[in-house]
């Protein structure tokens, strides 16, 4: 953005991060006042408020569209100084949205494939699908795992794939709970009423699956486990009953330690790469290794 100092630039991204003028001030090795002088020169200088004085700081909607031109100036000038000054210069960083069950099964790898050949460090924020896309519009993240298709502005958006889910308990569980349910229709019923697993308050993979079928949410009582790995730990304890994606199930459906209940009904889930449109070779790199990984580990996308 033209005009604007490279160091309110640094200022505004570091207070946005770290959530308060006095972590910014430590992280940028200045004074609060300092920090707060260069964010209010920032705005009177575009005649904007940028950041709502909250804890944490947050930006306006004004604010999210210099905080994204100081994120990708931040990265073009880390290329550059790479590009020039060769293993001496700085790591470049790039902050990433993408959510709890691609991160657990596949997209780790991915980013293996870019740290096994390019010098750089990731900074992960770990959100569900459905709302990955709010954190590239706030300028937070310059990439995604959504399951939001349409593009944000100033983004592209290409498909990965589907995760399949499919719904399973512990042995335990079906012989606790749901022993003697013979039909998927009596099985359906009864998953109404007993315990299942829910990733957090916000995730409705569980009580929309059953929702479809039944009309309405299920009634039985809800375990709260917001981790992925510790989610699919307490379904295989016996916990409750879950939507596992089938790289967390498929080898204890084989080995007999958790049980499909609804065989002929699964849960997918369209996934979608959303990046913003700049000209960044490392950008490009991430972009191609994620594309690489989901076309190998999830369904192809319909």
């Amino acid at each position: 953005m033209p005009g604007l100092q490279r160091e309110h630039l640094e200022t505004l991204l570091a207070a946005v991060d770290h959530g308060t003028f006095d972590a910014a001030a430590r992280a940028l090795s200045v004074t609060p006042s300092a920090v707060s002088q260069r964010i209010k020169s920032m705005e009177q200088q575009v005649g904007r408020v940028l950041l709502r004085r909250t804890t944490p700081v947050r930006p306006t909607p004004d604010g999210e569209v210099v905080l994204r031109h100081a994120r990708q100036a931040q990265l073009l000038d880390e290329e550059t100084a790479r590009a020039l000054g060769g293993g001496d210069s700085v790591v470049p960083s790039i902050p990433l949205a993408v959510n709890a069950d691609s991160l657990s099964t596949w997209f780790l790898d991915a980013l293996a494939l870019v740290r096994a050949d390019t010098e750089v460090v990731f900074d992960l924020h770990r959100e569900d699908q459905d709302r990955t896309a709010e954190l590239l519009r706030a300028g937070t993240v310059m990439a995604a795992v959504t399951a939001e298709a349409d593009p944000v502005q100033g983004c592209s958006s290409v498909p990965l794939g589907v995760d399949r889910y499919r719904a399973v308990a512990s042995p335990a569980f079906v012989r606790r709970y749901l022993a003697g349910v013979d039909t998927e229709r009596r099985m359906l019923g009864m998953l109404d009423r007993v315990p299942l697993v829910d990733y957090d308050r916000d995730d409705d993979l569980q009580q929309g699956y059953l929702r479809r079928v039944l009309g309405h949410a299920p009634a039985g009582p809800r375990h709260f486990v917001p981790t992925s790995a510790d989610f699919a730990r307490a379904v295989s304890l016996g916990f409750g009953w879950g939507m596992l994606p089938e790289a967390q199930c498929l080898d204890a459906l084989d080995r007999g330690e958790l049980v499909e209940l609804t065989p002929g009904r699964r849960a997918d889930v369209a996934l979608w790469w959303q990046r913003w449109n700049l000209a960044s070779p490392l950008l490009e790199r991430v972009t191609e290794a994620v594309r690489t990984v989901a076309g190998e580990r999830l369904h192809p996308a319909v």
